[in-house]
């Protein structure tokens, strides 16, 4: 397997993968208590699919919701 990393310690890589994270973390995960692992599985799916995506306005989309972005990328096509 092959690592996604350009170079050791550049900071930017991950950099979305980590908003990404901070986040599910900040909206959703850290206020909840989960019985069993699929309870935690199913409310991040649920945190994606229904909130994130859908809803959520992202800076570099030019807050609007990727879902919005996909939308209007497929009409300029």
């Amino acid at each position: 397997m092959t690592g996604s990393m350009s170079r050791k310690g550049n900071c930017l890589d991950n950099a979305v993968t980590e908003r990404f994270f901070r986040s599910l973390k900040a909206e959703r995960v850290n206020y909840r208590r989960y019985e069993i692992r699929s309870q935690g599985i199913a409310d991040v799916i649920d945190y994606i699919d229904s909130f994130y995506n859908l809803k959520r306005r992202h800076y570099r989309l030019g807050n609007i919701s990727p879902n919005e972005y996909e939308r209007r990328l497929q009409q300029c096509a």
